[in-house]
């Protein structure tokens, strides 16, 4: 046999192995995803300091819920921003722009929005509408959170743990039904709360079927009486604390879910609070909570004031600052620590990394670390 009829063969051999892999197999080879979420919620968004050639997917927060059906809150500065955002792809055409639906301010009026057969399928007709008329590439619901109490006020109940995989089955089906119209393939994915309790009021193993991505929020995991990390890989030996990153992967995992479906999430923003007279940092009383502010903010501007100290928790993975005067704590992700994620998600063989918010770190510090870490989408 010559040398071209065994290149030809080993060439049939290898696309014929290709074609029998399984999509979760093929899927687990792809670069890892970056996922920012833009708050169009505010206005008008400003997309030149967009950089679309960091990003693969570009998640629009929020489309608020009115009637059981999905719904343009502000739908003069909507309609603009979707039109900019969809520019974006002439930086980057493999650029996708999803619509966000929920988030913490607007997930009151899920439970009931998806509570029958019927106004399941309105609701989605709605959003998939919506994804139609200004030519996007698929929905990501920010339920906060499905059987569980969430924001006060909010409409919870039993029949939310079948009604959250039943929502995405049919959001399956009407996107890949106007894909048929439109010869565009269209995602499915969602942002969950990344703890426990959101595990045990949910189906995961069973929706992840419907689901491209799933995006921990793995962050805002302080908030209580004890200065601690709110965006820690791992569990700190300073405080006695139950949730965490890698705790997070674990329990989505064992619930059935894809580790390639799993996308880590990085918090672009620190939270702050001053801690009671006497203390001296992590782990100790918290007073009362404040503003947090930006990564851009904190970079540029607070680490530069001798009366802040810098520390990093080796066993959480996590940074914090800490002034003895002000008595002001502050949790944040810097460069250390989303490179600390960044390989986590490579070991793991993860989806990829999700931010919020893209407007907390406009010099894009952050955004540079994970593009380094993980390749340049």
């Amino acid at each position: 046999m010559n040398k071209n009829a065994k290149r030809l063969n080993t060439f049939i051999l290898l696309a014929a192995f290709i074609a029998l892999l399984p999509l979760s197999a093929l899927k687990a080879q792809q670069k890892p995803v970056v996922i920012g979420y833009v708050g169009g919620f505010r206005g008008l968004v400003n997309t030149d300091v967009i950089a679309a050639k960091k990003l693969t997917h570009i998640n629009y927060a929020f489309v608020d819920i009115k009637s059981n059906r999905a719904w343009l809150h502000k739908e003069a500065t909507d309609t603009i921003n979707f039109r900019n955002l969809n520019l974006l792809k002439k930086q980057n055409p493999a650029l996708k722009i999803l619509i966000s639906i929920g988030g913490w301010t607007w997930s009151d009026k899920f439970s009931d929005a998806v509570l029958t057969d019927t106004s399941r399928q309105r609701f989605v007709e709605s959003a998939v509408a919506i994804v139609k008329n200004f030519e996007l590439d698929g929905i990501d619901i920010d339920w906060e959170y499905p059987g569980l109490k969430g924001l006060k006020g909010n409409i919870y109940r039993p029949e939310d743990k079948d009604d959250y995989t039943l929502l995405f089955k049919e959001l399956r089906k009407q996107l890949d039904e106007l894909q048929k119209v439109t010869g565009k393939t269209y995602l499915v994915t969602t942002a969950v709360g990344a703890f426990k309790t959101f595990v045990e009021h949910t189906d995961m193993g069973n929706a992840q079927q419907y689901l491209d991505y799933i995006n921990l929020m793995t962050y805002d995991y302080s908030g209580g009486k004890i200065a601690s990390h709110h965006t820690n890989l791992y569990s700190s030996k300073k405080y006695k604390s139950k949730d965490n990153a890698d705790k997070a992967v674990s329990l989505f995992m064992e619930a059935g879910v894809p580790a390639n479906k799993l996308v880590m999430g990085i918090a672009f923003y620190g939270k702050t609070s001053v801690l009671v007279p006497g203390a001296k940092g992590l782990g100790d009383s918290v007073e009362t909570t404040t503003r947090g502010r930006g990564f851009t903010a904190i970079k540029d501007s607070i680490l530069k004031i001798p009366e802040y100290t810098a520390y990093r928790d080796k066993h959480a993975k996590a940074p914090y600052l800490y002034n003895a005067t002000t008595r002001e704590f502050i949790t944040y992700e810097d460069e250390w620590s989303v490179k600390k994620k960044c390989k986590y998600v490579k070991k793991k063989n993860l989806g990829g990394v999700m931010f919020w918010e893209y407007s907390s770190d406009l010099k894009g510090y952050l955004l540079d670390v994970i593009n380094r870490e993980l390749g340049s989408p």
